[in-house]
């Protein structure tokens, strides 16, 4: 996993709950790269996983919503740095239309190694939006974040109903519908 995502975490967790919480998950669960991360190195994926059950149960927090709060902040990150990409829609159904054909591509030229989740546009009209997420890493509910933030910053109103397609949690169906 690149290394942004471990960085921006700890980002995440200092801005909301202190540099001390992001000093005792490295502590607590002693990650094989020491804590130490760089946004275009690449990391085990486990880490992040270790990070974020020790981080649910210590706040007794749910992971799905950790993880969605997460995605508001990867968002605001993503929307202030690569602004280039949001200029480029004038909606929330054009950016994320735009993910999988033009945005991760780029990121793939930049990231060769990067592993990306898959996102395909099932239908579209006007109003609704049917995308599917296929990820091996099962980050759905960062991908909600993501979307939720999405709708915000194209001062959208929407509902956002997800839907488990397989088993495993890989592939999920988001159904975004404009209010």
């Amino acid at each position: 996993m690149k290394g942004i995502v471990f960085t921006e975490f700890f980002q995440f967790i200092e801005d909301n709950f202190g540099y001390e919480m992001v000093d005792e998950l490295i502590e607590e669960t002693q990650p094989a790269s020491g804590g130490i991360y760089t946004a275009v190195g690449s990391y085990p994926f486990n880490e992040l996983v270790s990070y974020l059950t020790y981080f649910c149960k210590k706040k007794e927090m749910d992971p799905a919503l950790a993880l969605r709060l997460f995605g508001h902040h990867l968002f605001n990150v993503f929307s202030k740095n690569y602004q280039q990409f949001f200029k480029a829609q004038n909606g929330s159904f054009g950016f994320l239309a735009s993910i999988d054909n033009h945005i991760h591509v780029e990121v793939a030229k930049l990231y060769p190694d990067a592993e990306l989740p898959k996102f395909n546009i099932i239908s579209q009209t006007e109003t609704e939006m049917v995308m599917h997420y296929t990820s091996e890493r099962k980050l759905h509910a960062l991908a909600h974040g993501l979307i939720e933030k999405t709708l915000e910053h194209y001062h959208q109103k929407g509902e956002i109903n997800t839907q488990v397609l397989g088993e495993d949690g890989s592939q999920v169906q988001f159904k975004i519908t404009l209010k």
